[in-house]
């Protein structure tokens, strides 16, 4: 296994790198001069000039890359443009909220995922089946925007019960959290419901019901586990994906996390921003990938790293 993670990171490695080449273009590739949207109203062309010189715009851009990645593999981000802090320290500040509310959000999209995948399963076609079914769809298609807004809408100006924006308090990390849960725990019901179908028509699962056990050891003891093998690698894909939807949800909720920092460095062109909140965004993503293939091995022993 240690051959393995090995292996795995030098490729995350690779795909870093990948990571870096395209953000650095892309973002290079945007109408605009980040310089002129800097300068104040009063600016020169000279201070305009001054200040892409400053910023290192004035270099050939694959000079600017090499100037990057020189950077880069000494761990240096560069400064933010616009507040002059290091990189390095503005997602080391914000980066921790967005893990907590992702985290908050997969534990949610988890727990009733597979529990509704589960039952579902279990009582095929019946009116809990195609309600969740219903509910999943509705889950997997409506936006994270609009579902966030209808919760603050709802709770928060109506009712009254939780805070409509910030992160000062518990109650601040429900209206986000569940915004996020509640969408990805339809793609997890949705593969849950699928996979325990499957699974419930194995031969030793057959066997296991001749043998006179009783269903719910059945369900939870003998299918449930071999079931969850694909709905982790869901789980997995999905914590990536509620990574990256924290963006939406962040600025719906003004939740000082990574996602509300590369929007705004987006509107202010701050390359040093964007770059860095998206290399950590992959790099993130990465290990979860890596921390996933590992627990196949949990859950079913015959899986081999070799």
């Amino acid at each position: 296994m240690g051959r393995y993670i090995a292996y795995r990171l030098i490729l995350t490695v690779f795909v870093l790198l990948g990571v870096s080449l395209a953000i650095f273009f892309m973002i290079r590739l945007v109408p605009g001069d980040p310089a002129e949207l800097l300068a104040d109203q009063w600016a020169t062309k000279e201070d305009i000039e001054q200040l892409r010189r400053d910023m290192g715009l004035d270099k050939p851009i694959t000079v600017q890359y090499l100037i990057f990645m020189d950077r880069l593999l000494h761990g240096d981000l560069g400064n933010s443009v616009i507040t002059k802090v290091p990189v390095t320290s503005e997602i080391a500040a914000k980066f921790p909220s967005t893990l907590k509310l992702a985290v908050t959000g997969t534990i949610i999209a988890v727990v009733i995922g597979s529990l509704a995948g589960t039952i579902s399963a279990v009582r095929p076609y019946s009116i809990f089946d195609n309600t969740a079914m219903i509910l999943a769809l509705l889950g997997v298609s409506t936006p994270a925007f609009w579902l966030g807004l209808m919760f603050m809408l709802v709770f928060s100006v109506h009712l009254g019960w939780f805070p409509a924006m910030g992160a000062a308090t518990p109650k601040h990390l429900v209206l986000p959290s569940l915004t996020l849960g509640l969408l990805t725990a339809g793609v997890i019901a949705r593969q849950s419901r699928s996979s325990m179908l499957q699974t419930l028509q194995e031969d030793y699962i057959v066997t296991a019901r001749s043998k006179g056990l009783r269903e719910r050891v059945v369900v939870y003891k003998h299918a449930l586990k071999n079931a969850l093998i694909p709905v982790v690698t869901i789980v997995g894909l999905q914590f990536g994906h509620l990574l990256g939807g924290t963006v939406l949800v962040e600025s719906v909720f003004s939740w000082p996390g990574m996602g509300r920092l590369l929007v705004d460095a987006i509107f202010t062109r701050d390359y040093p921003i964007i770059q860095g909140a998206v290399l950590m965004f992959a790099m993130a993503f990465a290990l979860v990938n890596l921390g996933v293939d590992l627990l196949y091995g949990l859950l079913d022993p015959r899986i081999g790293y070799e």
